[in-house]
């Protein structure tokens, strides 16, 4: 065997075994979705978020989890068995991630400011609307939580919650605010805040009957996060800044590194085939 077969040989497994891992990965990350929708009572009083927000991220891993088995499957095959279809098809999947992962990059980085209006808009509007359908509390439940763990209230401050009518029992009742905005850190009194709120307590949030059209509120004036969520996410952003950095030049890397493989592989199996003839 000559070195340019032995180094063809050392790809072609290389790229065979990192897809296969991923493989495995992403039945993981499958089964590991498909679990949490199995078994949500468990999960919400784990994790503390409630049913929607839950069944929505159970989703998203179980589609995760099929892309990336189908995408290594691809992989593995394609290095295995030396199709060249495969091997390209794999390819071009890898250079559309990648190019897709740039174009947003590209997009969050330009159009910061448009893209902070649009989140303040989806916010605001899910403040105006707060427990209006209690059909449809996906987007509520998911800010109650966002408010509940960056330990905030409103968007830019309670403020944001004053004079929404959900949130008044009657016309000569003060302002009222969620009870994810609670501080339940400022007071001893744990009772209190477990009476109020029982889809929160110490522990995380727990979960609220669907449909459910009593509003958890408190008085303004009480105990409550005075900072507005914008703030406390930004400071969180800017936080994790770094990490969030290097798990994507991590993601691109190894995109990088599996295109560069698979393409080398694919260009060099005419070597393979020009020996193998030579043989019969």
């Amino acid at each position: 065997m000559s070195a340019h077969d032995g180094c063809l040989s050392l790809v072609k497994y290389l790229l065979f075994v990192f897809n296969l891992f991923f493989f495995v990965l992403g039945s993981l990350i499958f089964c590991f979705g498909i679990w949490i929708l199995i078994d949500k009572t468990s999960f919400v009083s784990f994790v503390g978020l409630s049913f929607m927000p839950l069944q929505i991220w159970s989703k998203v891993l179980a589609v995760s989890g099929i892309l990336t088995m189908g995408l290594a499957l691809l992989g593995c095959v394609g290095a295995l068995k030396e199709f060249r279809c495969l091997l390209g098809l794999y390819f071009g999947t890898l250079l559309l991630l990648f190019a897709t992962q740039i174009t947003l990059g590209i997009l969050i980085s330009t159009q910061r400011v448009q893209l902070k209006k649009k989140v303040k808009d989806v916010v605001q509007k899910t403040i105006q609307n707060y427990r209006t359908h209690p059909e449809e509390t996906a987007a509520e439940e998911s800010w109650d939580y966002v408010q509940f763990q960056l330990r905030c209230c409103g968007w830019e401050s309670p403020q944001d919650w004053f004079h929404i009518p959900s949130m008044r029992r009657n016309e000569s009742e003060g302002d009222r605010v969620p009870c994810s905005c609670y501080n339940s850190s400022a007071t001893n009194d744990s009772t209190v805040f477990d009476k109020i709120s029982p889809q929160f307590s110490r522990l995380g949030s727990l979960a609220r009957p669907r449909h459910n059209v009593e509003v958890c509120s408190v008085p303004a004036n009480s105990y409550i996060y005075q900072q507005g969520c914008e703030r406390n996410l930004s400071n969180w952003l800017t936080n994790n800044l770094i990490s969030i950095v290097g798990i994507c030049l991590g993601v691109g890397l190894l995109e990088l590194s599996f295109m560069t493989l698979s393409i080398f592989l694919c260009r060099n199996l005419d070597h393979v085939y020009d020996r193998l003839a030579r043989y019969r």
